[in-house]
């Protein structure tokens, strides 16, 4: 008989059952967290590329509308205004941040002071009164057509080249192309692949971050500083990444060392700022696959077999 000095002894067994699950919900909040900061990590690198273009083309509009006193002056300035609605309406694909409705608001603001420019159409005809001259025809079939933001777009069973002079430091967005092969020879800033079927895509070192969204069945050689992959299936990607790779809401996606080449590549990755001894390529993060002890079905490593690629 137990005394009244005398307690119930504590079932111990409950104590690491607790403890045990007390640490599972700790790992999860902290996986949680992390996830919500790579999202917005992901989301703020979207917004700054339109935002900073934006602003860049804005500002060079800005400028030649007040100080245009030339018919060369004028038609700049409505080409770029031409363009930076085109980008405006690309960076549909990929804003999630950004405040669309505010740039659109200063592309109309500058619209309208472009209508109330007034300049000499020619000696001796002066042109209409809010009416601007017709900018001129695009260079290229599928060009972008902006100073900082250029690349493809609507193209379909093409080759579409960029050279080293034409690429520096620049971005480059390539939206809905299909059975299209891209060879872009140099050093972009950044590069962007959105709605591509079927398309076969060479770049030389990219400085900054590559991303590609909502792609199928693609081939890609890329070497870059962060690569980031949404919405896309069935796709190999050649890699040189810095950093590690993230996927999201992907299947299908197969990763291999890049391995395309061409003169001048050498110089192209001393101006790149990337380091060549370090590459990433198999080293991936799945957003949607948590768990550490089990390999993401959502990405695999190419088999050493289907790595020949004669890419020209």
């Amino acid at each position: 008989v137990e005394g009244r000095g005398c307690s119930r002894p504590r079932d111990r067994s409950l104590v690491p059952e607790r403890l045990q699950r007390r640490e599972q919900e700790r790992q999860l909040e902290v996986e949680r967290r992390k996830q919500k900061r790579q999202d917005q990590e992901v989301e703020e690198e979207k917004s700054d590329f339109f935002a900073a273009a934006f602003a860049r083309e804005r500002a060079a509009v800005e400028e030649l509308l007040e100080s245009g006193e030339s018919m060369e002056q004028l038609e700049e300035a409505a080409a770029r205004l031409q363009g930076l609605q085109k980008l405006l309406n690309d960076s549909v694909l990929f804003l999630a941040a950004y405040d669309l409705r505010q740039g659109q608001e200063a592309l109309t603001r500058l619209q309208d002071a472009a209508s109330a420019t007034k300049v000499d159409a020619a000696p001796g005809a002066p042109a209409a009164e809010g009416i601007l001259p017709s900018p001129p025809p695009p260079k290229e079939e599928g060009g972008i057509g902006s100073s900082f933001v250029f690349g493809f777009s609507n193209v379909e069973s093409q080759v579409l080249e960029k050279r080293a002079e034409e690429l520096h430091q620049r971005d480059v967005l390539l939206t809905e192309l299909s059975k299209c092969t891209i060879k872009l020879y140099g050093n972009p800033n950044t590069l962007r692949l959105a709605k591509a079927r079927s398309c076969t895509l060479l770049c030389g070192p990219v400085s900054t971050s590559v991303f590609l969204e909502d792609c199928s069945d693609c081939v890609l050689a890329v070497a870059c500083q962060q690569l980031r992959v949404h919405t896309t299936r069935d796709t190999r990607i050649f890699l040189q990444v810095t950093s590690r790779a993230i996927v999201e809401d992907c299947s299908g996606i197969q990763f291999a060392p890049y391995t395309w080449s061409y003169p001048g590549i050498d110089k192209d990755f001393e101006g790149s700022g990337l380091d060549r001894s370090k590459n990433n390529w198999n080293n991936v993060d799945d957003f949607n696959w948590l768990a550490r002890d089990m390999a993401s079905p959502n990405w695999s490593i190419l088999p050493e077999e289907e790595r020949m690629i004669h890419w020209d």
